[in-house]
């Protein structure tokens, strides 16, 4: 072969490898549930795939899907939500699956006094207390579950700061604007300025579980990544447990 055939042979090598690059790194969008921040930036980061993330609570993502938004990949922090969205967008039953399970803590603010030996429902009753809102929040959809559960829900009602999305309800403890939270462990991990008062007894709710299901083929392969090993480690070290299967 000569040297100008070398040359052509090479170029279009280059030209392939350069296509198949482009191919390869898709721009993928997630919409994800609020109290993932954190530990979905750093699998989104490991992962080839251009992923941009867009947080809010999960019953605004399910609408916004529903009518439209351009979501690849959504992940959701109740399957009830899921389920609602399943009904309006049929890719999803293909792709749906769990990524990760959770748990719920009361929290108070890194420099307020501890329960101590104190019964749990007497350090609350006084206190405002912070948490999602209760019928479209995930969280705060257990965290009533819970507080009905133990007898807690009629005396601590009224207390109640609800929020739009989880990490609303940790922040609000986080200033000390408000002195109690309900929230999930991993966001209580995630806070330097909270302290967890309270585990709560995972048999008082429903299974916190976190569905995530692709829109569309281009985030088909983020959703089989975050079920992967890898990803499942990020999870972890975030306070999250591990997926359950459906």
């Amino acid at each position: 072969m000569t040297l100008r055939a070398h040359i052509k042979a090479f170029g279009l090598i280059s030209v392939f490898l350069t296509t198949a690059s482009a191919v390869m790194a898709r721009d993928v969008t997630v919409f994800a549930a609020a109290s993932l921040r954190g530990a979905l930036d750093e699998i989104a980061a490991t992962h080839p795939d251009d992923i941009t993330v867009s947080y809010a609570g999960s019953g605004l993502i399910a609408r916004q899907v529903a009518q439209g938004a351009p979501a690849d990949v959504v992940v959701l922090a109740h399957p009830n939500w899921m389920d609602w969205l399943d009904e309006r967008a049929q890719l999803i039953s293909q792709s749906r699956t769990n990524v990760a399970t959770n748990a719920l803590v009361v929290i108070a603010h890194i420099d307020a006094p501890a329960a101590g030996t104190m019964p749990l429902a007497t350090w609350l009753k006084p206190k405002k207390i912070a948490m999602g809102q209760r019928d479209a929040v995930p969280a705060g959809i257990y965290a009533k579950q819970w507080l009905e559960t133990v007898g807690l829900w009629g005396d601590l009602q009224p207390n109640l700061v609800e929020t739009d999305n989880v990490r609303l309800a940790l922040a609000l403890v986080a200033r000390g604007d408000v002195p109690a939270g309900i929230t999930y462990r991993s966001d209580a991990m995630s806070e330097p300025r909270v302290q967890i008062i309270h585990q709560i007894e995972p048999e008082t709710h429903t299974p916190i579980q976190y569905p995530a299901a692709a829109i569309t083929d281009a985030g088909r392969m983020f959703v089989t990544y975050l079920a992967s090993p890898d990803a499942q480690a990020i999870f972890k070290s975030h306070g999250f447990a591990p997926r359950n299967s459906e």
